[in-house]
């Protein structure tokens, strides 16, 4: 059951720090609440050699110098989904910041799904429990004084959910800049129909809202860009905007999923993101490994 958004206040203005990974071309946010000194970090990024298997954390290090730096106090690490492009840093961030570590309900799905296409054990728990907070649709939540609260967004993902802050919405995949449209929805549980609805659910939103995007890969060569509106979606969005139907959203969708490549990263970044972060446990000889499902995705 989708409940209606919990009540706005567009009068909270807070100042949003991007910081942009091109290994991945993610956009992680340090959102502040205005009036105090308490912050939250949406979607913070891993570094990974996957060639190498080498893992390090020059992007997390980022943020954490950058919340020490300006003396703020971190209350909640996000994630809106469990990403497919990129390895999660929040449990790294959380160890040297604190904060609480908070990601959508359906969480369980996805871990269920991936469980077992990665044929994990029955130490591995599928309640989302690795987890500091699932978050239910209209669950709010506080950064300071500043309220918040998530908006379920399935449809990229069954876990999918846009995190509201004041004026800013955080979409996570489930919407990209207007001239980049949208995000896939063939992925395990991922459906294009659904997609469409939830566009149309974050599009509700006042028109002056703000919308910060999780990637942005620069379509026809312009630079990279994560702000927009909701105004602006709604009118030049090239995949659902100037009133497009849901049939013809969905014709589009279908089609070019079935041209896209599966991401690069993507089973390297389910294993961990799944596991809220964390690499999966190390083997008896000391060594932690990822798994390559052969013809398994």
């Amino acid at each position: 059951m989708i409940n209606s958004p919990s009540p706005l206040d567009m009068a909270i203005r807070p100042k949003v720090k991007a910081f942009f990974d091109p290994a991945t071309n993610t956009i992680s946010y340090v959102v502040e609440d205005p009036a105090t000194n308490s912050c939250a970090v949406i979607d913070s990024v891993m570094d990974i050699d996957y060639a190498a298997g080498r893992i390090s954390y020059e992007s997390a290090d980022k943020i954490i110098g950058y919340i020490r730096q300006n003396n703020l106090k971190l209350e909640w690490l996000i994630e809106t989904h469990v990403h497919a492009d990129h390895l999660s840093g929040a449990p790294y961030i959380q160890k040297h910041l604190g904060g609480k570590l908070g990601i959508g309900s359906q969480i369980t799905l996805v871990q269920e799904t991936f469980g077992k296409v990665f044929n994990e054990g029955t130490e591995f728990q599928r309640d989302g429990s690795q987890f500091d907070r699932l978050f239910e649709d209209g669950d709010t939540y506080q950064i300071g004084e500043m309220t918040a609260f998530a908006m379920y967004t399935p449809g990229h993902t069954p876990a999918c959910m846009v995190h509201v802050m004041g004026n800013a919405a955080f979409v996570g995949d489930t919407l990209f800049m207007p001239d980049g449209g949208s995000a896939r929805a063939d992925f395990p549980g991922g459906d294009a129909g659904v997609l469409y609805d939830s566009i149309q659910r974050v599009l509700s939103l006042p028109d002056d809202m703000r919308l910060f995007m999780c990637h942005d890969y620069g379509p026809n060569g312009r630079d990279i860009q994560w702000e927009t509106t909701v105004g602006t979606e709604k009118t030049h969005n090239i995949h659902v905007g100037s009133g497009k139907t849901k049939e013809e959203f969905v014709k589009f969708r279908t089609e070019r999923d079935a041209q896209l490549a599966m991401p690069k990263l993507i089973i390297p970044s389910l294993q961990v993101n799944m596991r809220a972060g964390k690499l999966p446990p190390a083997e008896d000889n000391g060594k932690t490994f990822l798994k390559v499902p052969v013809n398994g995705l």
